[in-house]
């Protein structure tokens, strides 16, 4: 048994929300439920992803719109300068801020092509850095970004990389979200080296869920993450085993969640995939409740 949570530390732990635009009207319904799901826990903010390319840009503008208009939430834009010009990200950029949007995550992004290395848009911005800075010129908005505790694939170092995060920073950013990562150690050490070379911003841990185990490997490996053999180890042969795959997952989850509690973190960014019960399990697990009815009802 743990040590019981003080109340103070339940009324400062905060979470934030990813979700992912639809691509049909199946996954459109799916993602409301779980909007609605999660909508009483009151997080900071929800974002919603870009695809590769900016592929997404339509269904993001649309997904970040109607969270704003329908919902109690606070919609934060993903946004990427790959594949278009200045011209095109500074329209993309002036359209979320006259919808009423005033988060940003700001990205490099990745090419749509899977794999392909990075080449900037000749006319486009040429590092996140400079797109942070495109953005807070057009408006007073709070910009969000990534960071790698264990190194982005394409970086010669952790070090460059702690570097491009304070030159994130120095051009405006306000807050710093990981990608995900198993080991709470990492987490630390990241966050002690960011600390040493003078990034002040909050760095919230990213909670990817493992349900689909297969899928949490792709992803680790395009992104760079590492899965330990311990998490491997939970998930053999499970492949046919979906109930016990989703109770294994919250455990692993709830697990990670208060081992970074324990070293001090008080945020957490959940990469939900569109799914409501796991984050919704390890919000209560973290002490927070849903408050009463927050969006007014819908007419008759």
């Amino acid at each position: 048994m743990g040590k019981p949570e003080k109340k103070e530390q339940r009324e400062r732990t905060r979470v934030s929300f990813e979700f992912f635009p639809p691509k049909t009207p199946e996954m459109e319904e799916t993602l409301w439920r779980s909007i609605r799901r999660l909508e009483p826990l009151q997080p900071e903010f929800v974002s919603v992803t870009y695809g590769a390319g900016g592929s997404t840009r339509e269904r993001t503008h649309a997904t970040v719109k109607r969270i704003l208009d329908e919902t109690t939430l606070e919609p934060v834009a993903h946004l990427t300068c790959v594949g278009a010009s200045r011209a095109e990200v500074d329209d993309v950029i002036r359209a979320y801020w006259d919808a009423g949007i005033r988060h940003i995550v700001a990205l490099r992004g990745d090419m749509p092509e899977l794999g392909a290395p990075y080449q900037p848009h000749p006319d486009g911005y040429q590092s996140t850095p400079e797109l942070i800075a495109a953005i807070r010129k057009i408006g007073d908005f709070n910009v969000i970004v990534s960071a790698y505790p264990e190194k982005h694939p394409e970086s010669v170092s952790l070090e460059a990389d702690i570097e491009l995060l304070k030159r994130k920073v120095d051009a405006g950013a306000t807050r710093a979200i990981t990608q995900f990562v198993f080991d709470t150690e990492k987490h630390v050490r990241f966050l002690e080296k960011a600390t040493k070379a003078g990034i002040d911003v909050p760095i919230v841990p990213g909670i990817m869920p493992t349900t689909n185990f297969k899928g949490t490997k792709r992803m680790a490996e395009r992104c760079g993450a590492s899965i330990p053999q311990w998490l491997e180890s939970y998930y053999a042969g499970l492949d046919d085993e979906l109930e016990t795959r989703k109770l294994i997952a919250a455990y692993v989850a709830a697990e990670q969640v208060n081992r970074l509690r324990a070293y001090g973190f008080d945020r957490f960014h959940f990469y939900t995939l569109n799914q409501a019960d796991l984050t919704f399990a390890i919000c209560h697990v973290l002490g927070l409740r849903p408050q009463a009815a927050l969006t007014p009802a819908e007419p008759a």
